[in-house]
């Protein structure tokens, strides 16, 4: 009855008009920044951040701006992952995968109207989780250390590598490129540059924006000029708008899995949508991918990462509110402006601060269906950008891929890597292998290495820990069971066939 109350009292705090009005603002110009490929959800907040202090907001009204925006980043980053195939941030890499195969087949309308209604389910169930479950799940998340980490990262390689195709052999080369390219840098350990080439470029690393835009935007520009060459034209048919009563029935169940599951990882501190889209579309391929359409334009492959990312983005709000630990990079952010207002995030936040925390929890309601409200009418207007002619735009992907990669450095070093990566991308492609798991490795794969030293470091060097815990065993157990049980299913399924 309690946490009714303090709902009732959030939703005074998240309807009062000046908030409603930063709640709708906020969630446009989110859903723009997310469609922007290479903005992300953590450029987007932060900023507006420096902006809301600025304007001396009152730190219930700055936070749920804040909010706004960055759950309107993650409705947006479809948008550009399923009409070009390049994602808007990390969490919309798996929503391209079947996303724009649906776009090619005139499906365009069809696949943003479905993303957003998953994504305002997948944010709607997990804000739920939160009223309802918060204090128990912030200290389930405690339990998850460095060892258990890092079994959870190769539990999301198992799905994604196990789960692609019939090529397993490719899935894993492309991991082993990510993995190889998140080593290149300056060790924090030991302070050695590694693989840099002695290039002074390359001592912070290679930033995930310029191989995003590169290995995504940049090839397929080159697949869109080839093709333009061959045939005469891409998309050109953009069909319904909405999607009808039969496909809502078919992805209820794929959205409802995936939401909960999204919202389960996006508690633990750092997973983060990527894993959470990873894992929810392997585990909706491994149970409904009979025919092989998934890859191939099949609307619970869309359905299944937009949930899961926008649930695990909502879930990460737990361990920030509850533990003062960010639970994405974003909302890392998010806590850097609450101490602008010496608002210090934790447990005593709710009972000092009860109308700041219930109010943002009230807000996400509030901004979930603003967003649908925004994204549903305007998928008409979206998909207009698939008429658009290819020599205007090849260049505007262009150009809007350049500034997006120019202004983390303001180098052009990073221009000549992005069009390096645009060419490799474009080879890999046409050699079948998958870039999501590629592009999987190079985002977990500093948090691989970081979690697996920590844990080596506390037994000095004891492998053991790495499977000492009932968590990790589990999590092992399920790697070998992603890895081993499809390569069986198939070879059952052939002598099935065989017999038959």
């Amino acid at each position: 009855m309690d946490t009714l109350q303090h709902l009732a009292q959030g939703f005074g705090v998240a309807l009062l008009p000046v908030n409603l009005m930063v709640a709708a603002l906020g969630a446009l110009i989110g859903t723009i920044v997310g469609m922007l490929p290479g903005l992300g959800p953590i450029n987007g907040v932060a900023l507006l951040m420096p902006l809301a202090f600025a304007l001396k907001l009152p730190p219930e009204t700055a936070l749920i701006l804040l909010t706004a925006v960055y759950i309107g980043c993650e409705f947006g980053g479809r948008i550009s992952s399923i009409l070009l195939n390049v994602p808007g941030d990390a969490g919309a890499i798996m929503t391209a995968i079947d996303g724009h195969p649906m776009a090619r087949k005139g499906q365009g309308g069809v696949a943003l109207s479905i993303s957003a209604w998953a994504s305002f389910v997948g944010s709607t169930i997990a804000t739920a989780g939160i009223v309802l479950f918060a204090p128990l799940l912030a200290r389930w998340a405690l339990a998850f250390g460095p060892a258990e980490y890092f079994a959870l990262m190769c539990f999301a390689f198992a799905c994604i590598t196990g789960l692609m195709g019939n090529q397993p052999i490719k899935a894993v080369l492309g991991a082993a490129l990510g993995l190889s390219l998140s080593t290149v840098g300056l060790d924090s350990n030991s302070g050695v540059y590694r693989f840099t080439g002695d290039n002074v470029h390359l001592s912070d690393g290679i930033q995930f924006i310029v191989v995003v835009i590169g290995l995504f935007s940049v090839s397929e520009i080159l697949l869109m000029l080839e093709h333009q060459a061959s045939t005469s034209g891409l998309i050109r048919t953009v069909g319904r708008t909405v999607f009808n009563a039969r496909e809502l029935a078919l992805t209820g169940w794929t959205i409802v899995r995936s939401s909960l599951l999204g919202f389960v990882v996006g508690v633990l501190p750092g997973a983060g949508a990527t894993i959470a889209s990873a894992m929810a579309y392997s585990v909706e391929k491994r149970l409904n991918d009979k025919d092989g359409r998934f890859g191939q334009g099949d609307i619970r492959g869309v359905s299944a990462p937009e949930a899961a990312n926008n649930a695990s983005a909502n879930g990460s709000f737990i361990p920030m509110l509850t533990l003062g630990v960010p639970g994405s990079g974003t909302t890392a952010v998010m806590v850097g402006a609450l101490s602008l207002y010496n608002i210090t995030p934790g447990p005593a936040l709710f009972t000092q601060q009860p109308a700041l925390v219930w109010g943002l929890i009230a807000s996400m309601f509030v901004a979930n269906a603003l967003l649908l409200l925004i994204n549903i009418p305007l998928v008409g207007v979206f998909t207009r950008l698939l008429l658009v002619p290819n020599w205007l735009l090849v260049p505007g992907i262009l150009a809007i891929s350049a500034v997006g990669v120019y202004s983390i450095h303001a180098t052009t070093f990073d221009l000549l890597l992005m069009g390096g990566f645009g060419i490799a991308g474009y080879l890999l492609r046409k050699a079948g292998v998958p870039m999501a798991p590629l592009i999987l490795g190079f985002v977990l794969g500093d948090l691989m290495e970081q979690n697996l030293r920590r844990a080596l470091s506390i037994t000095n060097g004891d492998l053991s820990i790495l499977w000492g815990s009932p968590i990790t065993v589990g999590l092992w157990a399920g790697v070998a069971a992603m890895l081993l049980l499809p390569p069986l299913y198939r070879r059952w399924s052939r002598g099935g066939a065989a017999a038959a």
